[in-house]
């Protein structure tokens, strides 16, 4: 299962984290994905070509709870690229027990690339399709038969 994945990062779990129920709340999955998205940001060259013109916008994201994650857990947020447009792309999104195949979630984030100054998409820089392509992942692909 983690071999679909290209990119990973630790994301240090919180005490607080958790919620009443005793789990991490689901809030925080999402805030882990944003975490992970940032430092997916800087591997992939898009820290490179965002600035105060242009960037990122979170488009969509979704999110399968599939365990509940519990302290003390060390996670890992894996990241891998699984469609590029021309001012777009989507990247699956999965969180694991660190150094694990246990899958706590998956999901998808879209992203937009946009001009904020003007509002409205604009296509991806070259540098950052170059570094999207390279953290293409096996995530979207149907299994071999």
């Amino acid at each position: 299962m983690r071999d679909r994945y290209p990119f990973f990062t630790t994301i240090p779990m919180r005490w607080g984290d958790m919620d009443a129920l005793g789990h991490v709340n689901n809030t925080r999955y999402f805030a882990y994905f944003e975490q992970a998205r940032i430092q997916f940001f800087e591997v992939t060259g898009a820290d490179k070509v965002w600035d105060k013109e242009q960037g990122p916008i979170l488009a969509s994201a979704s999110c399968n709870f599939l365990k509940p994650i519990v302290y003390p857990t060390d996670i890992e947020v894996a990241m891998a690229v699984t469609d590029i447009r021309n001012r777009s792309f989507t990247v699956s999104v999965a969180i694991f027990r660190k150094d694990s195949n246990e899958l706590f979630a998956e999901g998808k984030n879209g992203v937009v690339w946009v001009s904020y100054t003007e509002g409205k998409a604009i296509n991806l820089p070259p540098l950052l399709v170059a570094g999207l392509s390279a953290h293409k992942g096996r995530a979207a692909q149907p299994p071999s038969p």
